[in-house]
């Protein structure tokens, strides 16, 4: 009897508790057993006690659903609630909200968490820079990760054997190894990891969280929101630049996202796009409001409930839970502690960053495999598409646009093989897909995950539910929208129908709130002048003069008015 009872106990505990399993940045994988009751912060509080990590604001948890769209995880509402698939979850750590400035961050283990996930968007395609940085960032990478340069262990072409871009050249890598070789000779890890951060931050889509859209004529666009503001990319050029302080509200309507702004002189505009799907488009837009209320607002106290309508009580509400970017700087400055352990991963091999594992050199592929693995240059931000954060452009390039990028593309008469000029690098700019294994080099169209190219598991990286190679063919096409940005003649595009409709909508909004207004009005008045109730505010409101002369001058005559006309008609309706 008392085994049955324990054993029965111990079933009820079980079917009380999930596990979850979370993807840190350096790939390694944390694993826990939770309440089912638990919310998000409950999780995030664990994860961030097993790294030690104290300045916690910057990172979220991300998951994928099993529709393909991700998600923050929010620390309010209950995990398994938030899930729509069945335990166990898997998930990953990354960062949400880029630091403005790494380099003023307190610790140096929230520096290093930091230095992966922008290595991690490095190696993915979403951090764009001229070959000349990139040869620098790289070198950086392999300073930290292998120390100095030393010919006893690192023959020649060592810098081929690591995978730092999605594509890049042989003459790249002998750049790479001559800046390790001769720039960065005696630099700690730390060092060369702060460095790259430095370097990094100066870049224009240092932290820039693409979501793919389309404009009203259908072109394609990215939408990003920064510590700055809202922008929109087309290829390497920003369209579109709102400071926060220049957006007056966010909304979505299905798959539709709209953005209103006020810029100079008064000048209203009204931006519109076209998401892939209305879940995507309501992730677009509470990105958004997170990102506006982290950067904009002076405190946490400031956060209020906004609403996705444009009219009174349709639409989804969010509220932004956490800390403002100042209050997060003022917490950090208090933090006074010996600093934390840091186990770096050297060159454990990793999933989803092959820049720390030896892969075969991308010059070593015969023509004739890349003949057939070959793939037309994408243009601008097309591998950026699946980023999974949200953040900041430099601000010194605030106001201007980006400068068009030149590339000038060698062609070969043989194969018309594209090279990458040595004045702009583009990491989607290379021939080939990245060479991680002979399985993965396919045509790019098969490989994307949620709209963004895979060159490996990745973005297998980022959650349970993550699409695999066999079924996302499909959704690359799909999700291949994010076009230039139209202002207020964006909406003019829509049919005359839907414009219609929207406007007798309104009007029937309009109609009924001013409807319940006006009965609420009448209550009000019939309480004050006909009640007995003996109420503080009532009594001084009778007492009043003005409420005197309305009474017996329009009031009681309007009474008499209508008890006159009720007599009336119940004598008709008496007499029939």
């Amino acid at each position: 009897m008392m085994l049955s009872r324990l054993m029965s106990g111990s079933v009820r505990n079980l079917e009380r508790e999930f596990m979850c399993t979370v993807r840190l940045l350096d790939d390694t994988e944390y694993t826990c057993s939770i309440q089912r009751d638990a919310k998000g912060q409950y999780l995030f509080d664990l994860i961030c006690h097993h790294l030690n990590l104290l300045e916690k604001d910057y990172f979220g948890i991300r998951y994928v659903d099993p529709d393909k769209q991700r998600h923050w995880l929010e620390v309010t509402k209950s995990i398994s609630k938030q899930m729509k698939s069945q335990p166990p979850f898997t998930m990953c750590l990354r960062v949400k909200f880029y630091p403005p400035d790494p380099a003023a961050l307190k610790e140096e283990i929230t520096r290093y968490l930091v230095f992966l996930q922008i290595k991690r968007d490095l190696y993915h395609g979403r951090l764009l820079c001229k070959t000349s940085d990139a040869a620098m960032l790289a070198a950086y990478i392999l300073q930290a990760e292998i120390g100095d340069y030393d010919p006893g262990k690192h023959p020649e072409g060592y810098s081929s054997k690591f995978q730092f871009f999605p594509k890049h050249s042989e003459k790249l890598e002998r750049r790479i190894a001559e800046i390790h070789k001769t720039e960065l000779i005696g630099q700690t890890p730390e060092t060369a990891e702060l460095k790259f951060l430095q370097k990094a931050q100066m870049l224009e889509t240092y932290g820039v969280d693409p979501h793919p859209c389309k404009d009203v004529s259908g072109n394609p666009a990215f939408l990003a929101f920064t510590p700055f503001g809202f922008v929109v990319l087309q290829g390497n050029k920003r369209v579109h630049f709102l400071k926060w302080d220049e957006v007056t509200k966010l909304k979505f309507e299905a798959k539709t996202f709209h953005i209103y702004a006020n810029q100079k002189e008064d000048k209203k505009i009204i931006l519109t796009y076209f998401a892939p799907t209305p879940e995507a488009c309501k992730h677009l837009w509470k990105c958004g409001v997170e990102n506006q209320a982290f950067y904009k607002l002076e405190k946490s106290s400031q956060v209020r409930t906004v609403s996705s309508s444009n009219l009174f009580f349709k639409g989804s509400r969010f509220r932004y839970s956490g800390r403002v970017a100042k209050e997060v700087m003022e917490q950090s400055a208090k933090i006074k502690r010996e600093p934390p352990e840091i186990h770096r991963a050297g060159l454990v091999p990793s999933r989803s960053c092959p820049s720390i594992t030896h892969g075969p050199r991308l010059s070593s592929v015969p023509r004739t495999r890349r003949r057939a693995v070959h793939i037309s240059i994408m243009e601008g931000l097309e591998s950026l598409r699946d980023s999974a954060h949200s953040t900041p452009v430099r601000s010194v390039s605030h106001g201007d646009s980006f400068i068009p990028r030149s590339r000038s593309q060698v062609t070969d008469s043989g194969d018309r093989t594209a090279v990458i000029s040595d004045e702009t690098y583009s990491p989607s700019d290379s021939v080939l897909p990245t060479p991680v294994a002979e399985h993965c080099l396919e045509p790019a169209a098969s490989r994307q995950i949620n709209g963004a190219p895979c060159s490996i598991e990745e973005e297998k990286e980022s959650e349970a539910g993550t699409p695999t190679v066999g079924n996302v063919a499909e959704l690359g096409t799909d999700s291949r929208a994010a076009g230039p940005v139209q202002s207020a003649g964006g909406e003019a595009a829509l049919s005359e129908t839907e414009q219609v409709n929207k406007f007798v909508l309104s009007v029937l909004r309009l109609l009924l709130v001013t409807i319940g207004l006006l009965f609420v009005l009448l209550l009000l008045l019939i309480i004050l002048t006909e009640s007995d109730l003996d109420i503080a505010f009532l009594r001084d409101i009778r007492q009043t003069p003005e409420f005197e002369q309305f009474h017996y001058e329009y009031f009681c005559p309007l009474r008499r008015w209508f008890a006159c006309k009720l007599r009336w008609v119940g004598g008709l309706l008496i007499n029939k």
